[in-house]
C-alpha cells in the first residue's frame, strides 16, 4: 500500500521512492544505520533506522516488523510516533526528533535541574502509558540513547519492541541481547543471577533508576568498568554512586535520589510502579516550577547559579601534543627523535632527523612538526620546516602547528610558522582559529601577529563565537580593545553567539565594565536582545554588577523589556535580593508590580527568596503585596511555603491579607505555614487575626495538617487559638483520626486530653 493512501494510523510500508533522494546519515551503530529522510508527499522529515542484514537473515526483522504494526496504532504524547517500515530498506520509518538523543545532549550540554525535572516526569510518564496497556507492554530497552528529544526538549521513548521475552527462550539468550546492544548497564540483576521469573514491569523500572541517575549527574555509569565487573558489581547490590549528584542542588532532589534507590533495588518487588512514580515526579515537577524555589540550593543564595547558564560556554577541550607520547617502537631506539626533544638535546636531534622522520605520522594525526613546535626550539621548527614538513598539517582534533605555538606563546615560532606559509585563519575541528586561542589566552601580542597576516577579527567557530566575544568573557580589554579597532561598527553590533549573545551581553554578565564602556562608545546596542529576549541589562542584574547596571541605565537601557519567560531585570534583581540595583531600576522607572508569564511580581520573587530587605523596598515604592500569580497564590503564600518567617511578618506588617485563599485548593497562607512546619509563621499569622479554622477544598483545616506533620507546638498553637478539633475534612476525618493513621502518637495524646 503506497504511503499516500494509508489512513493515519495505519501500519505502511514505505517504498525507497517515497522518500527524497538525499539521505543523511546521524548515526551508526552494531545493528544498523539511521537517516534522517524526507518524505516526498508530506514534505516532513523523518528518521529512517536500519537494520543489518545478518539479522534480517535471523528473520529478526520480521519479527520487529510484525511487533511494529502494534506499535504504529500507539499514540502519546511521550511516546515517538512510528509511521511504519520501509522493506526495500529493511528499515523502520519513524518521527523525527530535531534534538537527537538524550545520551548525546547529556554529555555535551549543561541542563539547570527544572530541565531535569522536568525530563525524570516525562521519562516516567512514557513507561506509565507502556505498563498501563493490557497486557502491560515492556521495553526491554531503556536507556538514554532510546530517549530522543523534540524542538522545545520534550521527551519521546523509541525503540520499544524492539527486544521482548517470549516463552521458552533463555535468561542467557536476552542477556546476550542486551549486552550485544550496549545495555549492560541498565540491566536489573535478576536477570543474570538464578531467578527464574521471565522479565516483568519491574525490569524497566530499574532501568528508569540508572537512566536517572544519568540525568541528575549528566554521567556514565560504570566508566571504564568491563561488562565482567560491572555484572559482578551489580550482582554485589553496587550502584552508580550518588557522591556524583551535584552538592549545589535544590532540596526537592532528595526526593528523586530516594525515587531512584527504589527504584533499582535489587529485589523487584520493592521497585516502585510507574504508576507510583509519575504521581511523586508530577508533584515535584510542579514544584520546581515556582520561581526561586529550585535555586534553594543548600550552600545559600551566595553560590546559587544563574539563571543564563548558556553564558558559560563549554570549555574548549584542548589536547596539545607532549614529547612523552613517545611510540614503544620508537624511530631510533632509547636515543630516538622524539626522546632527545624531550630531553631537549636539539643539536642531536637536527643532526639525526631524516626526510622519512618529517612525514612520519603519530597517535591522534600528529606530525613530528607538531612535537618539534611544541618542544619551544625555533632552529628545531625552522630545520623541519627546510625538510619539506607541511606547515599547516593538522591532529585528528584538527590543531595545525600554528595553533600549538599559539597556546604556548611561542613568538618567535608563530612569527616563523607564518613567514613559511602557516595560514593565519585555518580553525581546529571546532572552527577555532588561531586568533579564538589568542583572545580566549588575553595574548594580544599574538593577535597583532595574525592579524598583519591576513587573520579575520570576525572569524566565528562552529558556535558562532568570535575572539570578541571571548575577550569580553574573559575581561581581556587589552585584546578587547585592539580587536574593536579592526571590525567595523555593523560587526560590533551584529556578531552573535549561539545563544544570539552580542559582545555585549557577555561583557555585561562577567561584569567587565570597561569593556562595556568601549562597546557603548563604539555604537553597541544597550537595547538588543538574545534569543531569549535578555538585553544587557538583565544579565548584569543576574549577576548583581551594580556598576555595570548604573552605566547601562546612563546609556538610555529599556528598564520594561521582559525576557522569554517574562522576567524584566526589577524580577531579577528582586529575585536574587539586589536592594542596591532594584533601588536604581525603581528609580528609572522599572513597574514594582510588572508580572512574568506566571503571574509572578518582583515582591513574589522576594518574598520566596527571603529577601526583606527588597521586599520592605518594593512596598515602599508602591508594590503590592496581595498581588495574585499563578494559581492565585500571594506573596505571603509563597513566604509560608518557603517558611521565610521575617518575610512572613514583614508582608503582615504592611497589610497583607492573612486570609487570603489561593485558587486551586483554597489554601490559606495558615494552611501553608501548618504544611511547611513553620512555627513562626503559624504565630506570625494568628496574631494578625488568621482564621484558625479555616478550610480548603477538602474541608481540612490548618489543625488537620499540624496532625499530619507532627508539629506539636504548632498544634497547641491552634488549639490555643480556638482550632476546632471536632472539624472533619471531606472524607469524614477529624485532627484526631488524622494524627493516629500518621502514627504521631504526641499529638494524638494532646487531642484526646482536650476532649
Amino acid at each position: 500500500m503506497d504511503c499516500h493512501t494509508s489512513p493515519p494510523g495505519e501500519f505502511r510500508d514505505f517504498k525507497r521512492d517515497d522518500f527524497e533522494e538525499t539521505w543523511i546519515k546521524v548515526a551508526e551503530g552494531r545493528f544498523g544505520q539511521v537517516y534522517e529522510v524526507k518524505v516526498k508527499l508530506w514534505r516532513e522529515k523523518c528518521i529512517l533506522k536500519t537494520f543489518d542484514a545478518t539479522l534480517c537473515a535471523n528473520n529478526v526483522y520480521r519479527k520487529i516488523k510484525e511487533e511494529l504494526s502494534n506499535i504504529t496504532k500507539l499514540k502519546f504524547k511521550y511516546i515517538m510516533s512510528v509511521y511504519g517500515v520501509c522493506s526495500e530498506a529493511t528499515a523502520v520509518v519513524m518521527e523525527y526528533m530535531s534534538n537527537g538523543s538524550l545520551n548525546n545532549l547529556l554529555a555535551n550540554h549543561n541542563f539547570m535541574w527544572p530541565k531535569k525535572f522536568q525530563m525524570i516526569h516525562e521519562i516516567s510518564m512514557a513507561m506509565n502509558f507502556l505498563h498501563c496497556m493490557k497486557p502491560p507492554l515492556l521495553h526491554l530497552n531503556l536507556k538514554t540513547s532510546n530517549i530522543l528529544l523534540d524542538d522545545h526538549l520534550h521527551v519521546k521513548i523509541s525503540d520499544f519492541g524492539i527486544i521482548h521475552w517470549e516463552e521458552g527462550m533463555s535468561k542467557t539468550a536476552l542477556m546476550e541481547c542486551l549486552t550485544a546492544r550496549g545495555n549492560i548497564n541498565y540491566i536489573p540483576p535478576e536477570v543474570f543471577t538464578q531467578c527464574p521469573d521471565s522479565p516483568g514491569t519491574a525490569f524497566d523500572v530499574y532501568s528508569f533508576g540508572i537512566v536517572m541517575w544519568e540525568i541528575l549527574t549528566q554521567q556514565k555509569p560504570y566508566t571504564g568498568c568491563s561488562v565482567t565487573k560491572v555484572l559482578l558489581q551489580v550482582s554485589k547490590g553496587k550502584r552508580p554512586g550518588l557522591e556524583m549528584i551535584p552538592e549545589k542542588r535544590p532540596q526537592e532532589c532528595d526526593e528523586l535520589i530516594s525515587i531512584m534507590k527504589q527504584c533499582w533495588d535489587g529485589n523487584p518487588w520493592m521497585r516502585s510502579k510507574f504508576s507510583d512514580i509519575v504521581r511523586k515526579t508530577e508533584a515535584l515537577n510542579e514544584l520546581v516550577k515556582i520561581p526561586g524555589l529550585i535555586s534553594a540550593h543548600r550552600n545559600g543564595d551566595a553560590e546559587q547559579k544563574s539563571n543564563y547558564p548558556g553564558m558559560f560556554y563549554p570549555m574548549h577541550k584542548i589536547t596539545l601534543p607532549e614529547i612523552s607520547e613517545t611510540p614503544s617502537d620508537d624511530l631510533h631506539g632509547k636515543d630516538g627523535i622524539l626522546s632527545m626533544l624531550s630531553k631537549k638535546d636539539f643539536s642531536s636531534f637536527r643532526q639525526t632527523v631524516k626526510g622519512e622522520d618529517v612525514h612520519m605520522q603519530f597517535s591522534g594525526q600528529k606530525s613530528l612538526l607538531h612535537f618539534t613546535v611544541a618542544s619551544g626550539d625555533a632552529e628545531s621548527v625552522k630545520h623541519v620546516l627546510s625538510m619539506g614538513a607541511e606547515v599547516n598539517c593538522t591532529t585528528a582534533r584538527g590543531y595545525t602547528p600554528l595553533i600549538i605555538a599559539v597556546l604556548k606563546r611561542f613568538y618567535n615560532i608563530i612569527l616563523l610558522l607564518l613567514e613559511h606559509g602557516a595560514s593565519a585563519t585555518q580553525g581546529d575541528e571546532d572552527q577555532w582559529t588561531p586568533m579564538h586561542f589568542a583572545a580566549q589566552n588575553g595574548d594580544d601580542r599574538t593577535i597583532r601577529l595574525l592579524l598583519e597576516k591576513g587573520a579575520e577579527a570576525h572569524a566565528q567557530d562552529k558556535a558562532g563565537w568570535t575572539a570578541l566575544h571571548l575577550a569580553c568573557q574573559n575581561g581581556h580589554e587589552t585584546v578587547a580593545r585592539l580587536l574593536l579597532s579592526r571590525l567595523s561598527e555593523d560587526a560590533i553590533v551584529e556578531h552573535e553567539q549561539d545563544e544570539g549573545r552580542t559582545a555585549l551581553h557577555l561583557a555585561s554578565f562577567y561584569g567587565h565594565i570597561n569593556i562595556v564602556k568601549l562597546l557603548l562608545g563604539r555604537v553597541a546596542d544597550p537595547n538588543v536582545t538574545d534569543y531569549s529576549f535578555s538585553t544587557a541589562l538583565h544579565l548584569a542584574t543576574d549577576q548583581g554588577h551594580n556598576r555595570v547596571v548604573r552605566l547601562l541605565l546612563i546609556n538610555e537601557v529599556k528598564t520594561e523589556m521582559s525576557d522569554i519567560r517574562g522576567y524584566s531585570p526589577l524580577h531579577l534583581a528582586a529575585l536574587k535580593g539586589h536592594a542596591g540595583i532594584c533601588r536604581q531600576l525603581l528609580s528609572n522607572g522599572a513597574n514594582p508590580n510588572s508580572k512574568t508569564d506566571q503571574g509572578w511580581t518582583p515582591m513574589h520573587l522576594a518574598a520566596i527568596r527571603g529577601h526583606e530587605a527588597v521586599v520592605v523596598l518594593l512596598e515602599s515604592k508602591g508594590g503590592s503585596v496581595n498581588a495574585k500569580g499563578q494559581n492565585g497564590w500571594t506573596p505571603l503564600h509563597l513566604a509560608c511555603r518557603q517558611s521565610k518567617s521575617d518575610v512572613v511578618e514583614k508582608l503582615l506588617a504592611s497589610s497583607a491579607d492573612p486570609n487570603v485563599k489561593e485558587d486551586s485548593e483554597g489554601w490559606t497562607p495558615l494552611h501553608i505555614a501548618c504544611a511547611s512546619v513553620c512555627f513562626r509563621s503559624v504565630i506570625n499569622l494568628l496574631l494578625e487575626k488568621a482564621d484558625v479554622n479555616a478550610v480548603n477544598s477538602g474541608n481540612v483545616t490548618p489543625l488537620h495538617l499540624a496532625a499530619q506533620y507532627g508539629s506539636l507546638p504548632i498544634v497547641n498553637g491552634l488549639l490555643m487559638n480556638g482550632a476546632d478539633r471536632t472539624l472533619a475534612d471531606s472524607s469524614g476525618f477529624t485532627a484526631l483520626d488524622v494524627a493516629q493513621r500518621c502514627e504521631k502518637w504526641d499529638i494524638v495524646d494532646i487531642l484526646k486530653n482536650q476532649s
